[in-house]
């Protein structure tokens, strides 16, 4: 079975697995209909510790059979949807066969992967020791790099796969993905793509997940496109994404005052790099941007965020760049961006850097 196929065509995957192994790690085609609830298969577990894989087989089945006719219900259901679905447990063993066994009985054929997720997992990590080639999209902050990205066929929005903005205001309105599912979606969107791919300038950390060790090496010997804008473009598109497109999601009457306490939380939180006079003078602002806003003028967020960046984000940027400066092979601005170069990242685009 050719694992990269299976994931580039992004098929169905039917994982009987417990929902607490679900719930650690899975792929984003699957679905979990499990055998064995957390609390049968703790039993099974404890019962294979102390009495060997003969017993605990015996106990599985007599924890399962009286539900056999409505777990078997539940996977005819979702293989008759998904005609093309694969079958896996943890390492392709007795659950994934008990399950391809009933299903047959009822009369539904599915092929089972062999080596179960454990195989699927160690496929997808083997992905990030032999990357392609990377371009790194830099910038500072409120420059468009995520906009740049969509223009590429072949970029990997890293933030989008992270559910997270990469800033200390950063974080959306759904969870982040576990770390297991970040490395997952991550590996199996590289193996979408054919040649060399664009990425985005990103740290260890993106909110509370990281990028896979061999990643981050490979971004920091990257080439890098630096992309420029004027400072009053990168105030209003980070008005436009961090406050009014948050508040279109929230969508709640009280979501202004919500989202004001989130941003002085976050505020807060870099208190101590912003300097005590500096961050009561942002706080201030912000508090009466917000006011504004409920008032009607959006626009009143610009004096706090353009603080914000030309104060705490650029110089630390600037710093960071200084770091890798021999790096930069192309630094283009919005303004006058050579649409004809950047439009499509080609194999043999690496010349044009």
């Amino acid at each position: 079975m050719d694992f990269g196929d299976l994931f580039r065509s992004s098929r169905p995957l039917l994982d009987v697995r417990a929902p607490v192994e679900f719930n650690k790690g899975a792929f984003p085609t699957a679905t979990n209909i499990p055998i064995l609830d957390d609390e049968q298969r703790e039993k099974v577990g404890i019962c294979y510790k102390e009495n060997g894989s003969v017993e605990a087989e015996i106990l599985g089945h007599q924890l399962v059979d009286p539900m056999q006719g409505d777990r078997v219900t539940a996977w005819q259901n979702y293989v008759l949807s998904n005609p093309d679905a694969l079958l896996y447990c943890f390492r392709g063993g007795k659950r994934s066969e008990i399950t391809q066994k009933w299903l047959k009985d009822s009369g539904i054929e599915i092929e089972r992967i062999p080596g179960g997720y454990k195989a699927l997992r160690q496929y997808l990590l083997a992905v990030f020791d032999s990357l392609p080639p990377i371009t790194i999209i830099s910038g500072k902050t409120g420059v468009g790099k995520t906009d740049l990205l969509k223009l590429f066929t072949n970029a990997v929005d890293l933030e989008g796969l992270a559910n997270h903005r990469g800033s200390a205001f950063g974080r959306t309105r759904t969870e982040q993905p576990a770390q297991i599912d970040f490395e997952n979606s991550l590996a199996i969107e590289i193996l979408k793509r054919s040649g060399p791919i664009a990425l985005e300038d990103e740290s260890r950390l993106i909110g509370r997940v990281n990028l896979p060790p061999p990643l981050q090496e490979a971004m920091r010997c990257a080439p890098i496109l630096l992309l420029e804008d004027t400072l009053f473009n990168r105030v209003r598109r980070i008005l436009n994404e961090y406050v009014i497109d948050q508040l279109a999601e929230m969508s709640s009457p009280g979501a202004p005052f919500q989202l004001e306490v989130e941003f002085l939380s976050s505020l807060k939180a870099i208190q101590k790099r912003l300097g005590g006079d500096r961050y009561e003078q942002t706080r201030q602002l912000m508090v009466a941007g917000f006011t504004a806003h409920r008032q009607g003028d959006p626009s009143a967020h610009e004096p706090w965020i353009e603080i914000l960046l030309t104060q705490y984000y650029d110089p630390m940027y600037e710093y960071q760049l200084s770091k890798k400066q021999d790096r930069v092979k192309l630094s283009v601005d919005w303004q006058q961006l050579p649409l004809e170069t950047l439009l499509d990242l080609r194999p043999d685009a690496s010349k044009h850097f």
